[in-house]
């Protein structure tokens, strides 16, 4: 079964630092894009910083400057360095990718179970 495995939240104070891993595993004949996503309650879930299927990295207007997407595709794994964080950063941070199972035609979004992120003031 394929899955994502995130890390790396927890409670940091503003302007602090937290970088969040996501790794894929399973029988994975192909990876497409990868990104993060983050989640408030009443709130639609935002993609924070993702990997186009080309390659192209699209950042929340929000966090540009402040936050890098990197990709280690021998690890499958994508990670989102967070610096100077501020409380509205706080959310549960969702980690997605677009994957094709070994065996499968087609690719299919696939969806860590989340990390939380909450930033003091």
């Amino acid at each position: 079964q394929v899955q994502l495995v995130e890390s790396g939240g927890g409670l940091v104070q503003a302007g602090g630092s937290l970088r969040l891993s996501c790794a894929a595993s399973g029988r994975i004949a192909s990876i497409n894009a990868m990104g993060w996503y983050r989640q408030v309650p009443g709130k639609q879930r935002e993609l924070v910083a993702g990997f186009s299927r080309g390659g192209t990295i699209t950042y929340l207007d929000s966090v540009k400057g402040r936050f890098a997407i990197s990709r280690d595709n021998a690890k499958k794994t994508v990670y989102l360095q967070m610096n100077s964080l501020k409380p509205e950063d706080t959310a549960v941070y969702h980690c997605n990718a677009e994957i094709r199972p070994s065996g499968y035609d087609s690719a299919r979004d696939y969806w860590g179970q989340g990390t939380q992120v909450t930033v003091s003031s």
